[in-house]
């Protein structure tokens, strides 16, 4: 287990405490109120922090497994599923707390859903859809709205420039959905047509040897059964 993939663990187990912290007050948090009242500090401003710091768990494992050349299959399969589960879990609480509107969760969300499911249908034909600059953007803008949103809570001041941000996600969203899919169906497709119309030249190929075997084959059954007449002649 090397640093980059502790860091991306560690950015699941934010996950939780970003939950407890938004939603302490429907969760009943006795414990977890007194918590901010020792450390001074308010649940909202601990959200923002929690989250902030595993955003920056985001950058930083991508950036040390390239540069110590670590990047391995798990940091590879967890690393989005990470991201996922943080985006998420801060969506649906805010959700939850009247702060973002529940149909722009759920099209952000159901776009996660449907770019996974294209990679693991072009991972299953052997091509695989690297991330592309519109998703990274798309990842960068949501955690800036959903910074500002949490922010919000404690300053209300910039609760418009949240909503603002939430918006411009909404429109990465969809363009990074559309390039996903438009690399799928012209990339991806063309490959599986391309490999298929392989696989039938040589499967034509085959048939193609088997028959003349078995042309061979006869012809020379044919001649042994004329030598033998011969012979009894």
């Amino acid at each position: 287990m090397n640093l980059p993939n502790l860091l991306t663990l560690l950015r699941i187990f934010f996950v939780p405490l970003l939950v407890a912290a938004l939603l302490a007050n429907d969760l009943g948090g006795s414990s977890l109120n007194f918590l901010f009242t020792s450390l001074n500090v308010s649940r909202e401003v601990f959200a923002l922090c929690v989250f902030l710091a595993a955003a920056v768990t985001d950058m930083l494992d991508g950036y040390l497994a390239r540069r110590w050349s670590q990047i391995t299959t798990v940091g590879t399969l967890l690393d989005p599923i990470a991201d996922k589960l943080l985006v998420s879990a801060a969506l649906v609480s805010l959700v939850k707390m009247d702060r973002v509107s529940a149909w722009l969760v759920i099209l952000i969300i159901s776009r996660e859903f449907a770019v996974s499911g294209l990679r693991q249908i072009a991972a299953a034909s052997g091509y695989t859809i690297k991330a592309s600059d519109l998703g990274k953007t798309k990842m960068t803008a949501q955690v800036l709205a959903i910074a500002l949103v949490i922010a919000g809570i404690r300053w209300p001041e910039l609760a418009q420039f949240g909503s603002w941000a939430m918006w411009l996600v909404v429109g990465f969203t969809l363009v990074s959905a559309a390039d996903y899919f438009w690399k799928f169906w012209h990339t991806v497709d063309a490959e599986v047509k391309l490999r298929r119309r392989k696989e039938l030249i040589q499967l034509e190929r085959q048939n193609k040897k088997a028959a003349r075997a078995d042309r061979r084959s006869a012809r020379a059954a044919a001649r042994a059964g004329q030598t033998v007449t011969n012979r009894v002649r």
